[in-house]
């Protein structure tokens, strides 16, 4: 059965059409910027109508926490006016399908999850516009009650750090996330995107590697927590920022520091940007 997949992210959307795990069809378009509930309806409409009459049920991937259909945005600056959004809802109105929905990094994590070679307890982790995550312990995603489960980015990294868009100071995301990165720019740096932080580290700028290192730090940090919570096997690391070259490495030199009961095998995503289409079309599909 052909599955129209959505990924919301605070950057793009993306959509895509798949057979089991084989993506026939795919396209994205940035996440708008106004950030309102009428503009992203006419993006997404815009999005999967091409799509939609090859498909007989929707899988979703959003950013935020998914309870019972509604989107409800942990961080209002990843997409903001967006509180209580009735995701199910709209698109089971729009394309008159089936609708499935699920965080984005829980989505991604079941996708990972499939692509290991051995049933290890698995971490994922994603670092982007802001920091998700997703646990799979027993063969079994964990996506709680409330949907909260694997919003690892949103445990706390520094209590005198900067404030978190949740509400709370100090976050992982505050610090790590691709915004994190970005916000703390000074200086000749400010103003200036992740990506841009980024090739000026790689050029030796001092400021920008400074900046960088201490993302990865932070999530060596947050990757030692995790381990100790959960006694995981393998921790895979995704998105933009996680993805960016030689940001791993520098994540993995960061945890050799730690205590060897917090070490872990590290692994960078093996479907990339494509893990949360692929993980919600496979749960769609009852394979979780």
């Amino acid at each position: 059965m052909t599955t129209l997949a959505i990924d919301i992210g605070g950057t793009k959307l993306a959509a895509a059409l798949l057979e089991g795990n084989s993506l026939l069809m795919r396209r994205e378009c940035p996440t708008p910027a106004s950030y309102t509930p009428g503009a992203l309806e006419e993006a997404l409409r815009t999005l999967i109508l091409p799509l939609v009459t090859h498909a007989r049920r929707v899988a979703v991937a959003s950013t935020g926490i998914i309870h019972n259909g509604i989107l409800t945005a942990i961080n209002p600056a990843n997409l903001g006016g967006l509180a209580h959004f009735p995701l199910v809802a709209f698109l089971e109105e729009t394309t008159q399908l089936p609708v499935m929905a699920i965080n984005d990094a829980q989505a991604a994590a079941w996708a990972e999850f499939c692509a290991l070679p051995n049933d290890d307890d698995m971490v994922f982790l994603t670092v982007s516009t802001g920091v998700g995550g997703g646990i799979v312990l027993n063969g079994k995603l964990q996506t709680g009650s409330g949907g909260l489960a694997g919003h690892l980015g949103h445990t706390l990294a520094d209590p005198a750090g900067p404030l978190c868009g949740c509400g709370r100071r100090g976050c992982v995301e505050a610090i790590a996330s691709g915004r994190g990165i970005a916000a703390q720019a000074q200086g000749e740096l400010a103003g200036l995107d992740a990506k841009a932080i980024f090739n000026l580290a790689t050029e030796g700028v001092p400021q920008a590697r400074k900046l960088v290192a201490y993302s990865a730090q932070t999530l060596a940090r947050l990757i030692a927590d995790v381990k100790a919570v959960t006694d995981c096997q393998i921790v895979v690391v995704g998105g933009s920022v996680g993805l960016a070259e030689g940001y791993l490495p520098l994540v993995a030199e960061y945890l050799a520091q730690e205590p060897a009961v917090y070490q872990v095998a590290l692994r960078s995503a093996h479907y990339r940007h494509d893990a949360g289409l692929l993980g919600a079309a496979l749960l769609a599909q009852g394979d979780a």
